[in-house]
């Protein structure tokens, strides 16, 4: 690849990574707000160091298609496809199972956040991965 082709899967993943960042945040927003609408108060959320680090990992993993797609060798071209449309499909599952139960706008913000530019990302993977 050349010039700003290179680039341009990283880019897509990284916008992608904001996107379900965005998306997360959104989302318990939106969760936080319907509970106190309807019971009036909200209790303290903890988690225990087991569930922080699930979370952790399972958030912080965007950061890695993006620089598997600047190392630009064959097999992490492969990882970066596997990996980011791994994540792209369980976030954008996980979105619109939490949409049929709070509402279809959180649907619509995981398909707007995750699935149309994880799409765009596996999209110009494929196309790397292809012209190898």
């Amino acid at each position: 690849m050349t010039g700003n082709q290179h680039y341009k899967p990283a880019l897509l993943w990284l916008i992608t990574a904001v996107g379900a960042v965005l998306f997360v945040t959104l989302q318990s927003f939106a969760y936080v707000n319907d509970y106190i609408r309807a019971h009036g108060a909200m209790p303290a959320v903890t988690f225990d160091p087991a569930m922080l680090w699930i979370v952790f990992a399972f958030y912080g993993a965007w950061i890695i298609p993006p620089l598997l797609a600047l190392a630009g060798t064959r097999g992490s071209d492969r990882a970066m496809l596997i990996l980011g449309g791994l994540l792209v499909v369980l976030n954008t599952l996980g979105g619109v199972f939490d949409g049929v139960r709070d509402g279809g706008h959180i649907i619509f913000l995981a398909l707007l956040c995750i699935a149309f530019p994880g799409a765009c990302a596996t999209a110009a993977s494929w196309r790397r991965v292809r012209a190898g």
